[in-house]
């Protein structure tokens, strides 16, 4: 990439000295729903890395959902949402007093291709707040236009919001490592995809929105002191330890690495499809960014194709670890310039990249043992677990279903496995299966009421079902939100019986087989 071809903000969007990106945090109070201390630490990275600019207001905006968990991240009431002033804030029609809106320019690979500069087309930082647990990015997803939208029109949709808000937060319930969403805001206004459809604005949380292809843009620009001072900034306010390394930048990799590997594994876990593995999607934190075409398993397919663009199967289920790996090997490859010189820079890099290969086998082990209630480790557990996945994979079995269900086997009573094994086509398998996972249970004296209760901890009874999310959408393009609202309600609690919605978790019906999800959002 050439000098030429840097972001417009690079030579005509400086921030004056005075800018809230080179003073202190501010203080602002929006009436009714809170006090926030603002600052904006990626602004002060300077103009090379975003553009300023304030969002695009969307008319006549109404409230979709709103979590009142992902409020209390940023020290606000369950009620923040009835104030006025939350709707405009955060539909983008008045600035958020303090906030220093910007989009930032990053490139990355999609679909294995490179696809030159990216950025945030249609995303604004607002600004940064101290809240629970750290700093929390407050980011404006569907805000409109930016230099970074291509060819598309910055906005988003209401179904896509509504999915993205949703699984946001449901992921975080389930214990996996995410971005939150504090609220979806719709509006009338209309915005062509494949049909005509109304635009919606998502806010989304994040201690940093920082990509894999944020390091990648100034590698392939060639701009390795800009590239040296986002590494140094990540590691200084996301992974301090690193800075005392031999080699803080090789620290920074193998960090990512490990923090990659647990999420992946939490994926695998979940059986939770991201659908869109670009670098460009990749969280310098391991966190999971930007739900587009995602989906839960349904019937088991270790070939699952969650995303109808995804025509060659790149991002299918069982793909994820091996593409995620690959993104690490593009990730060390932008961060080489920071590793030494020739040879010596890539022989670094390829002695760390091997730590998520380790890293993400130890996780999905631990993970699945804790799945079948096994409390320890055994040499025979990789096998006993493959052997199950190949019954499922061969009967489509549903993931959540069965895996929730296990946890009624009865040690001593096999006859009682009639609901379990009526999930499977090769019953007989199942039989053989059974036989041999009862053994290994005995061999670590497992009791049938503690491990029940062990697995109902780590398998939920409720994910975000594609017709769970398609029934709300549905319901909220008719103005009626109360299913969002349910939804949210419910999957805050996946892991508990809850028996007054115990319709959640039935079975998914025939019509939610012809559900596609693609990458127009």
């Amino acid at each position: 990439m050439s000098a030429s071809d840097r972001p417009a903000s690079a030579s005509s969007a400086s921030a004056p000295a005075s800018s809230p990106a080179s003073s202190p945090a501010s203080s602002s109070s929006l009436k009714n729903f809170g006090t926030l201390n603002l600052a904006n630490r990626f602004a002060t990275l300077g103009p090379d890395f975003y553009t300023r600019l304030s969002p695009q207001p969307l008319p006549e905006p109404y409230l979709v959902g709103f979590s009142a968990d992902a409020a209390r991240l940023l020290g606000w009431s369950p009620e923040a949402a009835r104030d006025p002033e939350f709707l405009a804030t955060f539909a983008g029609n008045q600035p958020l007093p303090g906030g220093d809106p910007l989009a930032s320019v990053y490139s990355g690979h999609q679909f294995g291709v490179w696809a030159g500069q990216l950025g945030d087309g249609r995303a604004l930082l607002l600004g940064e707040a101290d809240g629970a647990g750290g700093r929390w990015e407050i980011q404006l997803k569907g805000g409109g236009l930016t230099p970074y939208s291509r060819m598309g029109d910055g906005r988003a949709v209401l179904r896509s919001s509504i999915r993205e808000f949703l699984c946001s937060e449901a992921m975080f319930h389930l214990g996996v490592p995410t971005t939150r969403a504090l609220c979806v805001i719709g509006s009338d206004a209309p915005v062509r995809r494949e049909t005509i459809e109304t635009a919606a604005v998502v806010t989304r949380l994040s201690p940093s929105f920082i990509r894999f292809g944020h390091f990648e843009h100034f590698w392939a620009a060639g701009q390795h002191e800009a590239l040296r001072q986002l590494a140094d900034f990540t590691i200084d306010h996301h992974y301090p330890h690193c800075r005392d390394a031999d080699n803080p930048y090789l620290a920074l990799l193998e960090a990512v690495c490990d923090a990659t590997a647990e999420l992946i594994a939490h994926w695998q876990a979940v059986g939770f499809c991201h659908g869109v593995m670009n670098t460009d999607n990749m969280s310098i934190l391991g966190l999971t960014i930007d739900y587009g075409p995602f989906g839960f398993l349904d019937a088991f397919n270790a070939h699952h194709i969650c995303n109808h663009s995804d025509t060659q199967g790149r991002y299918a289920y069982q793909a994820q670890p091996n593409v995620a790996y690959w993104n690490l090997f593009c990730l060390a490859q932008a961060l080489l310039p920071l590793f030494g010189e020739g040879d010596e820079a890539i022989e670094r890099a390829q002695s760390v990249l091997p730590v998520f290969k380790t890293r993400f086998a130890e996780e999905i082990d631990l993970r699945m043992r804790a799945k079948l209630g096994l409390r320890e480790s055994h040499a025979d557990d990789e096998a006993l677990i493959n052997r199950l996945f190949k019954l499922m994979h061969e009967g489509r079995v549903d993931f959540t279903h069965l895996f929730r269900s296990l946890a009624t086997l009865q040690l001593d009573n096999p006859a009682a496995d009639a609901p379990l094994r009526d999930m499977f086509i090769d019953r007989p398998g199942f039989d053989a299966w059974a036989v041999d996972y009862r053994a290994r249970l005995r061999h670590e004296a497992s009791t049938d009421a503690k491990r029940a209760v062990a697995m109902r901890l780590v398998n939920p009874k409720y994910v975000l079902r594609n017709h769970l999310a398609e029934v709300a959408i549905r319901q909220a393009q008719v103005k009626d939100f109360s299913e969002v609202d349910t939804l949210l309600r419910v999957l805050s609690r996946p892991y508990d019986e809850q028996p007054e919605f115990a319709r959640y978790a039935e079975l998914p019906p025939d019509w939610a087989g012809q559900l596609e999800v693609s990458c127009s959002s």
